[in-house]
Formats: structure tokens, C-alpha cells, sequence
């Protein structure tokens, strides 16, 4: 499929979306959910890119403008009003981060006391970790194509409450680790496992930070990460999850690329992780393997989660230009190299999904928002993948 043919889909899908959610045109009460909206933010400057209309970098904006003011403020069904930082409303306006962000799912998050239910908590509202750094992510992006150092102020102050809300010390002792889900307020958690790939991504996401010129210094929070990071399985075969490992591979090598260290990801003050890279390529690979083995993919729609593996084409599509970036370390350049191998399986996934029949599906019409952002941002990656 051609680029422009791509940039044609991709409009589509983004006015889809648009109108779903009450984005364009505005709603008084839209419906925001934080992992989808970072994603379309990425999209929305990459039609900029693309095409130079200016109106899709002022939806990036006014998506931005909706998601701060919609799930940094508190539910229409809950008791406390206002900003879910707890600011007051003018101070709330200038720092709407501060308080971190809300997941935007139907249901009230589990009040204290509640007892658990697993089923339920899917369906509750709180705060993720994993979608409060791929905001932090979007933020950077919007603050390096507008040359506007609030956003990416804003990212830095959303990482501070993060990083202190979501990182613990076992109350059995150990290494810090950090908790899955937190309360709307981050006063509790809700849940206390630790996402797999939490810490990596918190890493490479404060990196990103750094290097794109925030104001406070996020030093302590990435030496933290780093050391919940060190000993840890990376290893997966769902490929959402391996999709995130290339997303970060991609960033650590762009992160290094000033620098000129390929090797490791390096901190101002001496600190290193050594063999990051590798052992995410190496990780990477390993899970490839075992999906594309696994013939998930020749599964009719119906038996299908798109989202998931538009994960994994988003972070592919990611490959060719991080091969490109360590060609000149062999051992990197030999693992990119055996990452190419496995290129065909985004042209796979985006040509099932791209069918209008497969569309139809339950599937696709239950998640029909998310599943709609992240084909567009497989289909036109260039944004979200860059840092």
C-alpha cells in the first residue's frame, strides 16, 4: 500500500474516531480513555506532517486540552469535585498533571474496603502506570512539533507523581517495585502487581524526557527505574507486549544517538544500564519466535484482538529505521537484522484488518475506538516512534 494511499485511510480513521469520542465535533461531555487519546495525539501530528493542514495539529491540541480536562479532573458520578491533583482551579489550569491522569473507564474505581473482583476491576477507573508514561510520551511529541516547552513541562510533572505514587519498597523489604494500578487520588493502590514491562518503560520514557529539555531534573526517578529494571524477565509472547520492547528499543537507540553510545543507555552522572539494548532486542526475538509460531494470525475476526496485535505492527514498523541506527555495532546489527525476518507480519496484520469485513467483527466493534487509533498509527507510525 502506497503512503498516500495510507494517509487516505489514516484521515478516515482519525475522523472516525474524531466523532466517536466527541472530539470533532466537540461534545460538552466527550468521551476520553487515556491510552487511545496518547496514540491519537501521535497521529494527529503525523497527518500534520504528512499533509500540512494545520487543523490536525490544533486536534492533537484540543485532544490534549479534552484529556486533561476530562481525566485530570474527577468523575461526573463521584462525591470530590475539581481537579484529582487536589489544586485549586487556576493553579489546576497551569499544572493539570500534577495529580497524574484518570484510566477513563465506565465503571467508579473499587472504594476502600470493597473487596476484589477481578472481572470487575478490568472495568474500573483508577490510574495505569503503562498509560500514564505513553501520555508522557505524547506530551514530549506535541512539545517538540510545536516548540512549546509546556508540554513537555507538563510530561515531567506527570512523571514526578507517577514515580512517587507508583514506586514502593515491598513492606517484606527488597528492590523498590512499582504497583499496576493505582486510585484515582493515588492515595491506595488498587493493584499491587507489578506490570512486566512497567519499570523498562518508565526508564526509556523519563530518558525521552530528559533529553527533550525539561526543566526538572529526573535523575533519582531514572536511576530507580533502572535499578527495578536490572534482574527482571523481559520475555513475552503476547504481541502487545513485544511490541512495546521494539517501541523502547527504538527510543533507547534514538535517546543514544546524540551521544554516540549504542552499547547502553547513559545517565549525565555516570550511571549506565549495561546491555540494555541487547537484552530488549534479545527479548524481542525471543517472543517472536514463539507468536509467530503459535499461528494466532490465521484465526478468523471474531477469535482476534486487534489492538493487541496492532501493538506488535506498531513496534515492527518501528525495526528498519533501528537497524539502520546500530548498522555499525555488529552485535546490535546482527539482532535488528534477524528482527527484519519477521517485517511481513505487520503487513500481515494490517492487510486482515484493513479488509472492511473483518471490521464487522465483534471483536473490532467492542474496542471499535482503540482499534481504530492504533490501525492509523500502524498504518502511519512516524510520530508515535520517534522521540
Amino acid at each position: 500500500m502506497t503512503g498516500d494511499a495510507n494517509t487516505t485511510i489514516v484521515r478516515d480513521l482519525m475522523a472516525e474516531f474524531a466523532g466517536l469520542t466527541g472530539l470533532d465535533p466537540p461534545r460538552a461531555r466527550p468521551r476520553r480513555y487515556l491510552w487511545t487519546d496518547a496514540y491519537a495525539v501521535c497521529n494527529y501530528l503525523e497527518l500534520f506532517r504528512r499533509t500540512g493542514d494545520g487543523t490536525y495539529r490544533d486536534l492533537a491540541l484540543r485532544l490534549v486540552d479534552q484529556v486533561h480536562h476530562t481525566l485530570g479532573r474527577h468523575r461526573d458520578d463521584d462525591s470530590r469535585t475539581g481537579w484529582i491533583s487536589g489544586l485549586p482551579e487556576e493553579e489546576g489550569e497551569a499544572h493539570p498533571t500534577r495529580g497524574g491522569l484518570r484510566i477513563g473507564k465506565p465503571l467508579p474505581e473499587r472504594k476502600p474496603g470493597e473487596p476484589f473482583d477481578e472481572r470487575l476491576e478490568w472495568e474500573r477507573d483508577g490510574q495505569y502506570y503503562h498509560y500514564l508514561t505513553k501520555w508522557m510520551h505524547a506530551l514530549s511529541r506535541v512539545s517538540r512539533v510545536t516548540g512549546d516547552p509546556v508540554y513537555v513541562q507538563w510530561a515531567v510533572e506527570l512523571a514526578k507523581a507517577a514515580h512517587a505514587a507508583f514506586t514502593h519498597v515491598p513492606s517484606s523489604g527488597g528492590r523498590k517495585r512499582t504497583y499496576w494500578k493505582m486510585s484515582i487520588d493515588l492515595a491506595r493502590p488498587l493493584v499491587p502487581a507489578m506490570g512486566q514491562h512497567d519499570p523498562l518503560d518508565g526508564f526509556v520514557t523519563y530518558s525521552e524526557l530528559r533529553a527533550a529539555g525539561g526543566r526538572i531534573d529526573l535523575t533519582p526517578e531514572i536511576a530507580d527505574m533502572a535499578g527495578i529494571c536490572r534482574g527482571g524477565s523481559l520475555a513475552t509472547d503476547d504481541p502487545l507486549g513485544i511490541g512495546g520492547l521494539l517501541f523502547d528499543a527504538g527510543r533507547i537507540v534514538q535517546i543514544l544517538e546524540g551521544s554516540g553510545r549504542i552499547a547502553q543507555l547513559a545517565g549525565r552522572e555516570g550511571f549506565a544500564h549495561e546491555n540494555l539494548l541487547a537484552s530488549v532486542l534479545d527479548a524481542a526475538l525471543s517472543g517472536l519466535a514463539r507468536f509467530s509460531g503459535g499461528g494466532t494470525l490465521r484465526y478468523p475476526a471474531d477469535y482476534r484482538l486487534a489492538f493487541r496485535e496492532f501493538g506488535l505492527s506498531i513496534g515492527i514498523r518501528g525495526v528498519g529505521p533501528l537497524a539502520e541506527r546500530v548498522r555499525e555495532n555488529p552485535p546490535l546489527s546482527r539482532q535488528a537484522d534477524a528482527l527484519m525476518r519477521y517485517v511481513p507480519l505487520a503487513d500481515e496484520i494490517e492487510r486482515f484488518w484493513t479488509d472492511p469485513k473483518n471490521r464487522e467483527a465483534g471483536t473490532w466493534m467492542q474496542n471499535r475506538e482503540i482499534n481504530t487509533v492504533m490501525l492509523a498509527t500502524s498504518l502511519a507510525p512516524r510520530e508515535f516512534l520517534t522521540v
